[in-house]
C-alpha cells in the first residue's frame, strides 16, 4: 500500500479512539461501589469545604456560620418546638396546594395531549399564564382571599397547575401513533386506547413532571410565607434575616433541601416500583 493510496489517507485521517473509563461511561450503568462513593462525595465535599472556610478563614459568623453553629441552632429551634411547628405548617401548605394542582392538571394535560381540539382551545391560554410569575398574583390573592391559608395554597396551585398541565400534555403528545393505530386495528375504541394504551405509557412522564414541579411548590410556599404568615419555614428565614441570625437561615434552607430531596427520592422509588418496564429501559 503506497502512501498516496486512498486507503492510506483514510488510515491517517481516522481519529484515534480512547477506550472510555468506568467513570466516563455514556448512558451505561456504573458499578454500585463507584455510585455510592460519588453520592457520598457529593454531600461530604461541600461540607468539608464549608468547615475549612469557617475554621481557617477569618469570616464573621454573621456572614457565614460554621457547621457546628448551624447544628447548635438546629438543636435550639428543635428543642423549643418552633422548627417542628414551622416545618409542619409549610408541609401542610405544600401538600394541599400541590395535591390539588396535580389532581386537576393530570387529566387536563392528558386530554390536551390526546385531543388536538382541546389542545388548540387551552394551550394558548395556558402558555400565556405560564409566563406570568406566580408571585405577581400575591397582591390579588390577598385582596380576594385575605391573609389566611387560602392565598398561600392558591398561589401554589396557580404556580404548579399550568406548568404541570403543559408538561403532561407534551408527554402524551409523543406517544407513538403505532400503538394507537394497533389498538384500533385490534378492535379497540377511543376510550380503550386512552385508558389502556396512552395512560399506562405516560405514567413515567407524569411522575417525572410532578417530581420536577414539586420544587416549584416549595419555592412558592417560601415566597408566600415571606409576605404574610405567622408560622412556616419561610417566615422563620425572614425573621432570622431581620435579626441577622444567619445560623437559623441556614437551618431553614437545609431543612427545606432535605425535605425536597426526600420527596424526590420517593417519586423515583414510586417510578421504579410502578413502572418497572420503564426503569429497565433507562
Amino acid at each position: 500500500m503506497t502512501l498516496g493510496s486512498p486507503r492510506s489517507i483514510q488510515t491517517l485521517l481516522k481519529p484515534k479512539t480512547i477506550r472510555p473509563t468506568v467513570f466516563w461511561r455514556l448512558s451505561e450503568e456504573i458499578p454500585s461501589t463507584l455510585n455510592t462513593a460519588l453520592v457520598f462525595t457529593s454531600i461530604a465535599l461541600p461540607l468539608l469545604v464549608w468547615w475549612i472556610i469557617t475554621t481557617f478563614g477569618n469570616i464573621d459568623p454573621k456572614f457565614l456560620p460554621s457547621p457546628g453553629q448551624v447544628l447548635e441552632a438546629f438543636r435550639r429551634l428543635w428543642a423549643s418546638g418552633d422548627l417542628l411547628k414551622d416545618t409542619v405548617a409549610s408541609l401542610w401548605r405544600v401538600g394541599v396546594g400541590f395535591f390539588m394542582a396535580v389532581l386537576f392538571s393530570v387529566p387536563v394535560g392528558v386530554l390536551m395531549g390526546s385531543f388536538p381540539s382541546i389542545r388548540a382551545l387551552l394551550e394558548p391560554l395556558f402558555g400565556l399564564i405560564r409566563y406570568m410569575p406566580a408571585p405577581a398574583f400575591i397582591p390579588l390573592l390577598i385582596l380576594y382571599l385575605g391573609i389566611g391559608e387560602e392565598p398561600k395554597v392558591t398561589l401554589i396551585f396557580v404556580g404548579v397547575f399550568f406548568f404541570n398541565s403543559l408538561m403532561v400534555m407534551d408527554t402524551v403528545k409523543f406517544v407513538p401513533k403505532d400503538l394507537i393505530e394497533a389498538t384500533y386495528m385490534l378492535g379497540g375504541s377511543r376510550l380503550e386506547a386512552l385508558t389502556q394504551v396512552i395512560l399506562p405509557h405516560v405514567v413515567p412522564g407524569i411522575l417525572d413532571a410532578c417530581r420536577i414541579n414539586l420544587a416549584a411548590a416549595w419555592q412558592l410556599v417560601i415566597v408566600s410565607e415571606l409576605i404574610a404568615a405567622t408560622e412556616g419555614l419561610g417566615r422563620r428565614i425572614s425573621v432570622a434575616g431581620r435579626f441577622l441570625r444567619t445560623d437559623e437561615i441556614f437551618v431553614g434552607l437545609i431543612v427545606i433541601g432535605v425535605i425536597g430531596l426526600t420527596f424526590d427520592l420517593l417519586f423515583q422509588y414510586a417510578l421504579r416500583v410502578s413502572c418497572k418496564w420503564s426503569s429497565q429501559k433507562r
